[in-house]
């Protein structure tokens, strides 16, 4: 009998496997990033087939296997609902999926780092104007390399990185875009990735 993991994750993107499989890249609030599988869920039949969606949040259970994780069952949180309807703010969540798949590798757990994201992520299904949404992807990917270790002492960006995420953050961010841009690029020109 295998143990079933009752967590909560991101679908940063999937690819089909097989006749009516796929394969997703899950990061998880309790587990980390994950590979998992979902068997039949392209078919008509599945009933995953509209809760497993690239960019989801979602309730997730898990089932560890010799290779990879599988998808048992999974259901909707009813937030971040809104970001794929709104094709620029889509285009900010996709470089956010792509940057996480690339710097998170392995089963380990990060918290602080997923309850950036959601935060990042309500903020970010919110924004309406072009100049906000790129104030968004600076401080959450700003947060994403520090929780990730890459971002050392820094006075102008220790207000960035340790006040709660909310929306009056991003007045912070407008007035020092050019200087978290350039720390962002050094930090991940360092991860060699």
């Amino acid at each position: 009998m295998h143990h079933i993991y009752h967590t909560e994750g991101v679908i940063l993107g999937s690819r089909n496997s097989g006749e009516a499989g796929k394969y997703y890249y899950i990061f998880t609030r309790d587990l980390g990033m994950i590979y998992a599988t979902a068997q039949g869920v392209r078919k008509m039949s599945s009933k995953l087939r509209f809760v497993l969606q690239d960019f989801a949040y979602l309730k997730i259970d898990l089932v560890q296997g010799r290779d990879f994780w599988r998808v048992t069952n999974a259901s909707k949180t009813n937030m971040l609902e809104e970001i794929t309807k709104k094709p620029e703010n889509l285009k900010v969540f996709v470089n956010i999926a792509r940057l996480l798949k690339r710097l998170l590798a392995g089963v380990e757990p990060n918290e602080a780092l997923f309850g950036d994201l959601v935060n990042g992520l309500s903020i970010l299904e919110k924004a309406e104007m072009t100049e906000d949404l790129r104030n968004i992807e600076a401080i959450i990917v700003l947060r994403i390399i520090n929780n990730l270790g890459y971002i050392g002492d820094s006075a102008m960006l220790g207000a960035l990185i340790k006040s709660p995420f909310e929306e009056n953050i991003l007045y912070e961010v407008a007035k020092n875009r050019g200087k978290i841009l350039s720390e962002i690029n050094k930090a991940l020109k360092e991860t060699h990735l």
